[in-house]
């Protein structure tokens, strides 16, 4: 999924909370399964990467070039350094 269908189907999940069609959290379950498929499907050289660990790291996702970047790109959004891996999510 690219960026314009993902902010696209945010807006229909907006458009359908605002005309009453469902509530804050049926919209917040729409616009999570939005970001999760941007995640995982993204288009371009990044891929997807979960933490599987300690926390907070157990769970979190970023976009990457490698296992390597990607286990960067986490030590850099956490204040601590805990012990995770990352694998790639197909």
């Amino acid at each position: 999924m690219d960026r314009i269908s993902a902010l696209r189907n945010v807006e229909d999940a907006l458009a359908d909370f605002e005309a009453g069609e469902t509530d804050l959290a049926g919209l917040e379950r729409q616009v999570r399964g939005v970001l999760r498929t941007y995640a995982t499907e993204f288009e371009g050289d990044l891929h997807a990467y979960r933490a599987t660990g300690d926390d907070p790291a157990d769970g979190m996702v970023v976009l990457a070039p490698s296992a390597g970047a990607a286990r960067d790109r986490l030590t850099d959004l956490l204040s601590a350094e805990p012990s995770f891996d990352v694998d790639r999510i197909e």
